[in-house]
């Protein structure tokens, strides 16, 4: 039980690090914006890359949590300027309560540090882990639709229209039957207007980073700088992407076998040589 309560209590002491760091964060940057110092000198004068980590874990400004929310695709962020408010209520909330309970119930002071620390990294790590599950799930989905996406696309510059013209017309087209690839083409068609198309693109792979949407960057950056046949380029990227998408499957698919043999040792191949074993080896015992 001491370990268990030396453990617990680590874990306590981690959380209200956290909350600490994540305190002089924000202090910090506010205190940034006012000196309007540039994003080197910001980064120069960093946690020594402990907030870096820290924002894979825990959700420490604003900014961070309305990316995290576009990333697992809730794109409507009214909600998220009160994730972080919420999160903290809960923590504290949950404290007071376990608190409370445990009084009640009279539980073991190591029972009580153990459920008060499971608690609070529950509250401060689940909600974050959650949104990161999302984005990958998001992230996977646009990879996978994204052969469609370039093949309508191909289609809209055949007829005629220029790349930017085409991802406006299908943000709008998209909005009906996926927001997910809607956003993106949004924020594309948005986005160049005011930096330009190949910075509109490098910034979509920053914020929604895959082989996918990368080799779409790169290819669609290419035929722009170099002045080639766009239509030509998007088929083959499609096609490209599909035998890609058809090779990953055909491994999962072989892998299948090897994976199926330890279950088939477990449960098939030991009863059976236990059965066969057993009555000489009782013979032999009696």
């Amino acid at each position: 039980m001491d370990i268990i309560a030396l453990a617990s209590i680590g874990l306590i002491v981690l959380g209200l690090v956290a909350l600490f760091v994540s305190a002089l964060k924000a202090k910090r940057a506010k205190r940034l914006e006012k000196l309007n110092f540039s994003e080197k000198e910001k980064t120069s004068i960093n946690f020594y890359g402990l907030s870096e980590f820290l924002n894979k874990v825990f959700s420490t400004n604003q900014k961070d949590v309305d990316d995290k929310f576009i990333a697992a695709g809730f794109y409507e962020l009214k909600f998220s300027k009160y994730f972080i408010l919420l999160k903290y209520t809960a923590v504290i909330g949950g404290i007071l309560a376990v608190g409370i309970l445990g009084t009640v119930w009279r539980l073991q002071p190591s029972t009580f540090i153990a459920v008060e620390a499971l608690w609070i990294m529950i509250s401060l790590m689940g909600p974050d882990y959650y949104l990161t599950f999302k984005a990958n799930s998001v992230r996977k989905d646009i990879s996978n639709k994204l052969p469609y996406m370039l093949d309508l696309m191909g289609v809209c510059v055949q007829t005629g229209m220029t790349i930017e013209a085409a991802i406006s017309y299908l943000s709008h087209e998209f909005k009906a039957f996926d927001k997910d690839l809607s956003y993106i083409l949004n924020l594309v068609n948005e986005r160049s207007k005011v930096v330009g198309i190949e910075q509109a693109l490098n910034e979509l792979y920053k914020r929604f980073p895959s082989n996918e949407i990368r080799s779409f960057v790169m290819t669609l950056n290419q035929s722009i700088q170099y002045g080639s046949s766009i239509y030509p380029v998007l088929i083959t990227l499609a096609t490209d992407i599909r035998e890609v998408q058809l090779l990953h499957v055909e491994e999962k698919i072989g892998q299948l076998s090897a994976k199926m043999s330890i279950p088939l040792i477990l449960f098939i191949m030991i009863p059976i040589v236990v059965l066969i074993a057993a009555p000489g080896v009782m013979r032999m015992l009696s």
